[in-house]
């Protein structure tokens, strides 16, 4: 068989398996062996060919010819004494990513970082305080996960990942086309087998691929992040706003909405005497009006190189009973982490920070 140099040493965890179904042809496979592979990756941990014993002998040559299987370094480990964990992983360039492990009732649910670095300019956030540098492949983004697994396993835990959040540093639908492919490997029944309803993709707002992703039909949820409901005060906090104000933005999720008949969470973290009032909440009423969304309200974790301010409880309280009185359908996010370094791109930065003194 001849070698395709420029595919040689491919990390495996970037494939799907109707790739590799194709793939194996090369290796005079028949394509059913794409799932006998995937069981022995992703249900058995095996991650050495030679170990795949209903493979052929060339065929398993071959294939280590051609894939990999890198694991990405932990740089460090953060667990908060409510069981919540930060990893700070360490990619083959050196550049470093977060993942974050948050307990619910319901399961453990795994925060997936897409990008290193962001260029959103929220100004409120952790994540771009270092500006992006390149986007994460796939497999990246699901050897987030797998590390995650990893890490749990070794503490004796039996119940790992169930549920997976694109909310971490970056902003998915900038680096479209790859977490699309991460969503199909993740949700393979013979990979990690998440459930469609058990993947969150989180966006500040690109509106022309929020219209992509809606046509796609995936089944996954979506999450805007919203964060104040004027352009005025978008603005302010939200670049992203600029290019795409809230009308398009709102246009866009009704657009989701009607072709997915699936409904939205808007997010919305409460910022001290910004945009935490009772004029704000009846703003973001008016707003929302018409839609099938409902409200996460987010306690603010505070960044020290932004000014902003986490509102008081009370406030929050009233906030969000200003929303249920009008029939908005809102909850306030539970805290993780608060004890450690719980903002998204904190642990990251404070990292880079120390690795340049």
């Amino acid at each position: 068989m001849q070698k395709r140099k420029n595919h040689l040493n491919r990390n495996f965890y970037d494939v799907t398996r109707n790739e590799l179904e194709k793939l194996l042809i090369n290796f005079n496979l028949k394509p059913y062996a794409a799932k006998q592979i995937f069981e022995w990756v992703y249900e058995k941990g095996v991650k050495d060919f030679d170990l795949m014993t209903n493979i052929s002998l060339k065929s398993r040559a071959a294939l280590k010819e051609y894939f990999v299987f890198p694991k990405l370094a932990t740089k460090s480990v953060q667990t908060s004494k409510d069981g919540t964990i930060k990893m700070l992983l360490t990619l083959h360039d050196n550049h470093h990513v977060e993942t974050v492990l948050m307990r619910y009732r319901y399961g453990n649910v795994v925060c997936v970082t897409t990008q290193v670095g962001c260029n959103m300019g929220c100004k409120f956030c952790a994540s771009g305080l270092l500006k992006k540098q390149r986007d994460l492949t796939a497999g990246e983004m699901l050897q987030q996960v797998l590390s995650m697994n990893e890490y749990m396993a070794s503490n004796s835990e039996t119940k790992l990942t169930t549920h997976v959040v694109m909310m971490g540093i970056g902003e998915p639908f900038d680096n479209f086309s790859n977490i699309v492919r991460f969503i199909n490997l993740i949700n393979d029944p013979k990979s990690l087998a998440i459930g469609a309803r058990h993947i969150t993709v989180s966006t500040c707002g690109i509106v022309p691929k929020i219209r992509e992703f809606a046509d796609l039909k995936l089944q996954v949820k979506l999450a805007i992040s919203l964060h104040a409901a004027t352009d005025e005060k978008r603005n302010q906090i939200m670049p992203i706003n600029s290019a795409y104000p809230l009308k398009d933005l709102m246009d866009a999720v009704k657009y989701y909405e009607k072709t997915t008949n699936k409904r939205i969470t808007y997010e919305y973290i409460m910022l001290k005497d910004f945009n935490d009032s009772r004029e704000d909440a009846l703003a973001l009423v008016k707003l929302i009006k018409g839609t099938m969304g409902f409200v996460n309200l987010i306690p603010y974790n505070s960044v020290d190189e932004h000014d902003f301010e986490r509102s008081p409880n009370n406030r929050v309280q009233i906030f969000a009973k200003t929303l249920l009185e009008r029939n908005v359908r809102a909850t306030v996010r539970k805290e993780f982490g608060s004890d450690i370094d719980a903002a998204c791109g904190q642990l990251r930065a404070k990292e880079e920070k120390a690795d340049g003194e």
